[in-house]
């Protein structure tokens, strides 16, 4: 999804200023989805004004810049809907994990085994993030990725913890010719 329809996503839940879609993006139910930034935000935001998708009002703050306040209009929620019936595109995976992973037959065996231990801890908190977002008042397709989430994050660590060995032993073999 492009950035435009995840603002308008954001604001079919309710209006806000660009730092909250800005958030909502970032640590909210959207941080899976996408990683806009402000910088791609505020244009998308910009743009869905001029075409009439959303409104604006600012909102007077004393001893600071006005707050802009975005809220989804009739045509916004219309063009939402029919981006949402658009075929997705496949899922892009970045990691640097993974990266680090490609090459760890370059790394000593010690920095494999703290970066998955790592990566493991990381995956866990993100679990219980899950379990945790389970257990408050959620709407069913929420409700749906939160279950999906902590089945992709239980896999990831079941994954990890059962070949952990195997990176290991590259990491390991490199050394020994190295060596």
């Amino acid at each position: 999804m492009d950035v435009k329809t995840l603002c308008l996503a954001v604001l079919s839940r309710g209006e806000a200023s660009g730092y909250e879609i800005r958030k909502e993006v970032a640590d909210g139910i959207f941080n899976v989805f996408s990683d806009a930034g402000y910088g791609s935000i505020y244009p998308a935001l910009s743009k869905l004004t001029d075409e009439g998708l959303v409104t604006l009002r600012e909102l007077e703050q004393e001893k600071r810049p006005d707050k802009k306040i975005y809220r989804i209009t009739p045509t916004g929620r219309l063009a939402l809907l029919e981006a949402l019936r658009q075929k997705p595109a496949p899922d892009k995976f970045r990691s640097d994990f993974m990266l680090i992973m490609v090459f760890a037959h370059l790394l000593p065996a010690r920095d494999i085994d703290q970066l998955v231990t790592d990566r493991i801890s990381q995956l866990r908190g993100e679990l219980e993030n899950c379990e945790r977002g389970l257990q408050g008042e959620l709407a069913p397709g929420e409700r749906f990725i939160c279950m999906y989430g902590a089945a992709v994050y239980k896999a990831s660590i079941d994954f990890l913890e059962d070949n952990r060995h195997e990176a290991l032993r590259v990491a390991l073999m490199a050394e020994r010719k190295a060596g």
